[in-house]
């Protein structure tokens, strides 16, 4: 009886400990990548073996990639479903690697989406090209609204150091400002998904759906997927509607939302 016992006491303590590795968050590469200037810190979700994996490049969101060492939630979630495609995710942390806090108010911002943050995305670009792990030809991007802008500005034809044979495979852009990039005629040379809510007061639905409308023709496949009701920063976790500090809009999540956008990233960046 008393053997029985203890088989059973350690067979739930295996499985107590399988259960713990398999909730356990995936831990992230510290990684240091030459720039202009300094240092492009970011961290590297890879999955295990050799490879090579397809790779994205994800851009974080004004208020950063994260707060006291900590991935924000929302990117760490990402990273696990992408993760669980077969993905390595590298996250460049734009405003840490230059000693900046959060960008989201104009009188904040120092660090620009279409200057330094396409910088970022290049330099990352040509730092994963030199890793014999990354499958060439299937590097993609992903972004969230100030990166989401800067995804809009490094995938424009007009970016002249982008290899014709080794270019982005595909992007995704959550919930941009589609503002300046309407007026300009913006158009992309590889296939971009713009996903926004209708209800969001921070970017500009209309802009976005705008100019997605004026790039037809002259551009390759944009596609633009407007969620009804939705906010700002509808893909985030377990985040309630709620205002914006410092007034000027509000942001949460939609669980419809971000259910359809998880579906729709994941068969857009397989492409």
């Amino acid at each position: 009886m008393r053997l029985l016992s203890a088989f059973v006491w350690v067979a739930m303590s295996v499985s107590t400990v399988a259960a713990f590795a398999a909730s356990a968050p995936p831990q992230p590469e510290r990684i240091a990548i030459p720039r202009q200037g300094g240092v492009l810190h970011g961290l590297l979700y890879k999955p295990d073996g050799n490879g090579p994996f397809a790779t994205i490049i994800a851009l974080h969101g004004c208020s950063g990639l994260g707060h006291g060492g900590q991935i924000q939630p929302r990117y760490l979630d990402w990273a696990e479903r992408l993760l669980k495609g077969g993905n390595a995710v590298l996250f460049p942390d734009s405003y840490g690697s230059r000693g900046a806090g959060q960008q989201c108010q104009p009188k904040q911002r120092k660090i620009f989406a279409r200057r330094e943050r396409v910088a970022d995305i290049r330099d990352a670009r040509q730092w994963l090209m030199q890793q014999p792990w990354v499958l060439h030809g299937r590097i993609g991007l992903l972004g969230w609204d100030n990166g989401a802008s800067a995804v809009l500005w490094a995938v424009r034809p007009q970016i002249a150091w982008a290899g014709r044979h080794d270019d982005f495979r595909s992007a995704v852009v959550f919930y941009p400002d589609c503002r300046i990039s309407s007026r300009l005629g913006w158009s992309t040379r590889v296939p971009t998904l713009l996903l926004i809510g209708a209800a969001d007061d921070l970017s500009s639905p209309s802009a976005c759906r705008q100019m997605v409308d004026d790039a037809r023709g002259r551009s390759a496949l944009a596609r633009i997927v407007v969620y009804p009701n939705a906010r700002h920063g509808f893909d985030r976790v377990n985040a309630p509607v709620h205002a914006v500090a410092g007034g000027g809009g509000r942001i949460g999540a939609d669980s419809k939302a971000r259910a359809d956008s998880e579906s729709r990233v994941a068969g857009w960046l397989a492409r």
